[in-house]
């Protein structure tokens, strides 16, 4: 390509509206179960399996700091609980609570719905290609700028 450098540019302009407008769709989605697009994002990571927030964060791609304290909102609300974690004497698990999970769960029908607004506008084999593009271009830039 003749213009590298715009290419980046672009990348970068474009991943941040993208990211604003992926952030704004999950605010509409969560804000009617109770939750934000934060909290519902920490609690998505640790619904299978707990984790400690320094985990949720790498699995995120987020501060440890703003995870730390989206989990003490969290447990302030009742939404979800530490755990002794056996690994690791002083990193406590995140575990969601019961109230925590309906709330979750009360968010699928409208995820399921945008979700499938969404795969309509592209079309199947486009979203899976944009997906595909999405991981590609992930994986490269953790290749050319590692964390």
């Amino acid at each position: 390509m003749s213009d590298e450098p715009a290419v980046l540019s672009d990348v970068a302009l474009t991943t941040f509206r993208l990211n604003s407008q992926v952030l704004a769709l999950a605010e509409d989605l969560a804000r009617p179960a109770g939750l934000t697009a934060a909290w519902w994002q920490v609690l998505g990571a640790v619904l299978e399996t707990p984790d400690t927030v320094s985990g949720v964060a790498r699995q995120m791609g987020l501060a440890r700091q703003s995870v730390q304290r989206i989990a003490d909102l969290l447990v302030g609300r009742g939404l979800a609980r530490w755990e002794d974690n056996p690994a690791h004497r002083r990193a406590k698990l995140l575990v969601p609570e019961h109230a925590g999970v309906d709330a979750v769960r009360r968010i699928a029908p409208q995820h399921a719905a945008a979700a499938s607004a969404l795969v309509a506008e592209l079309g199947a084999d486009r979203a899976a290609e944009v997906l595909a593009a999405l991981h590609d271009l992930s994986a490269a830039l953790a290749v050319v700028h590692p964390d």
